[in-house]
Formats: C-alpha cells, sequence, structure tokens
C-alpha cells in the first residue's frame, strides 16, 4: 500500500526541476524512505506500477488530504459515515497524520504533532502499565503507545469509518497487528457501563470535542469510569486549549463533576490540554 501527502511528492517535483531521475522519498507518510526511479511521465513505484506525472500534480496541490496508490488508481482517503452523519479523512502533517472529523482535527497540530501529542498524553499518567482503557480510538496512536508498556490495551470506536481511514494510514497499523490491543464498537456511554468493576489501572479519556460528544462530559460517565478503575489508578481527560474561554468553561465543570464523581487529587495538565485524576 502506497500512501502519500504533498509532503511527499513535493521532492518528486523537486527531483525533475533539477534534472535528476531517483530519489529517496517515503512511501507511507514519513514512516520509511525507499530509493525511487522518476522521468517526466511519472514516478516508478516499486511493485511496477508508474504514478503518472498528473496525479503527482494534482496531490501537491491538495494540502488537506492524504492519498492511496491502488492498483493505478489515486483517490484521498475519506469516508462519510452514514451513522453518524459525519466525514473522516486523514489530514497530513510534517509527521504523523491527524484525522478530521466533519473538518475539526483530533489532535494538537499548532507548535506540535499528532505523535507528539499522543506521547505528552500518555506521559501525564506514566507509568502507563497494567489493563488500560482507551475510551476513544481515532487513528489508535493513544492505544499503540499504551500497549508499548501495558499489559493490555482495550480501545472503544464509535464509528465504523473511523477505522475505515485506521486501515489506510501507515502510523496505525499496529492498531491491527498488536496482540495486546483489543478494539470495541460501540458508544463508549453505553460500552463502559457493560464492563466489570476494578478492572484498569490506567484510563485515557480523549473524546471527541464537547459539542459533538456531551455525554462522554456528564457526570454519569466519569462514575462509570470510576467504577471500572481500580484503587489509585490515574485519568487522563483530554479537554482542549485551556486558555481559550470555552476552554476554561468545560474544564471547571470537568473538574466539578469528576470530583463528585469520587476522584481525587484532580489537577489541571495544561501542557496537554486535559486534567489528571486518581481513584
Amino acid at each position: 500500500m502506497v500512501v502519500l501527502s504533498h509532503y511527499q511528492v513535493k521532492l518528486v517535483l523537486d527531483a525533475l526541476r533539477n534534472g535528476l531521475g531517483t530519489l529517496s522519498m517515503s512511501l507511507d507518510l514519513g514512516l520509511s524512505t525507499t530509493q525511487l526511479s522518476v522521468d517526466a511521465h511519472g514516478l516508478q513505484l516499486p511493485n511496477g506500477e508508474l504514478l503518472k506525472l498528473r496525479d503527482v500534480e494534482e496531490i501537491a496541490k491538495s494540502t488537506s488530504s492524504c492519498f492511496v496508490i491502488d492498483d493505478g488508481e489515486t483517490r484521498a482517503i475519506q469516508f462519510y459515515s452514514e451513522a453518524t452523519e459525519r466525514v473522516y479523512s486523514l489530514y497530513p502533517t510534517i509527521k504523523a497524520p491527524t484525522m478530521l472529523v466533519s473538518g475539526i482535527p483530533m489532535h494538537r497540530i499548532k507548535d506540535t504533532d499528532p505523535h507528539q501529542d499522543t506521547l505528552e498524553k500518555i506521559r501525564a499518567i506514566k507509568p502507563v502499565v497494567g489493563q488500560v482503557l482507551d475510551t476513544a480510538t481515532g487513528l489508535g496512536y493513544t492505544a499503540i503507545e499504551a500497549a508499548r508498556t501495558a499489559e493490555h490495551v482495550t480501545t472503544i470506536e464509535l464509528d465504523p469509518a473511523a477505522l475505515k481511514v485506521c486501515e489506510l494510514n501507515p502510523w496505525s497499523q499496529e492498531l491491527f497487528d498488536n496482540p495486546k490491543i483489543t478494539q470495541l464498537i460501540g458508544d463508549s456511554f453505553d460500552v463502559v457501563a457493560e464492563m466489570e468493576a476494578g478492572r484498569f489501572t490506567r484510563v485515557i479519556h480523549d473524546p471527541p470535542a464537547f459539542n459533538l460528544a456531551g455525554d462522554l462530559y456528564s457526570g454519569e460517565f466519569y462514575r462509570e469510569l470510576y467504577r471500572v478503575m481500580r484503587n489509585r489508578s490515574l485519568l487522563f481527560h483530554y479537554i482542549g486549549d485551556p486558555e481559550s474561554k470555552s476552554g476554561r468553561s468545560i474544564t471547571a465543570g470537568v473538574i466539578r463533576r469528576l470530583e463528585q464523581a469520587g476522584f481525587r487529587q484532580v489537577r489541571r495538565a495544561p501542557r496537554t490540554f486535559g486534567v489528571v485524576a486518581m481513584k
């Protein structure tokens, strides 16, 4: 599978302008590099296919999409969900891509990148050990990073359309390959309510924006998270920019409801745009 964005194909156009017949570039959004041949007709791919120059130029023009090249066809990685009436697409950055949900990025990308954003969330509740719950799979970055040190990770995704994006994202492949990760499909509000008590030592709650998933910010849901956590376990809850007007208001409400649900040592984690709490 070849997946490209404007960051990668820019190298192809630069090579042609400089009269070069070969170049080293990534075919998996920056995870690895490959030596390839290029000429006025296009880019010669390892499987023998030719990525035509007009397709290279089309990808270069699109700064907000990633493209999969398969059987000679080039298409943007984007899916519409009839279940949620949302559009999911893969948005390129200089490093790991993020996912747009109806145009809203699911990771911080200003002054950081999705991979670094994920690492900072993990560090907020280190060491990440034992049984881990990830309440919102997204592109799977949280589950993948948590599984590096945890005994096991259970991750929940509301919309199968989001997982279709994951399947085509090179940075998400460990989500499907790592036996330490279990994927569940459903609404976290309902799925967590069916889980046994005292199961998890770490919970990473990184829900969609408040206006998209208000029930995942409710006291009722926080009580369920508290129930499924072990004593002295840690919760990281991503909220959003604490310096924004809406962020300040939402953060204050989240802290109040977490404390009412029984959590203690609830503290702001401004570096990661969230809060940390202990059961």
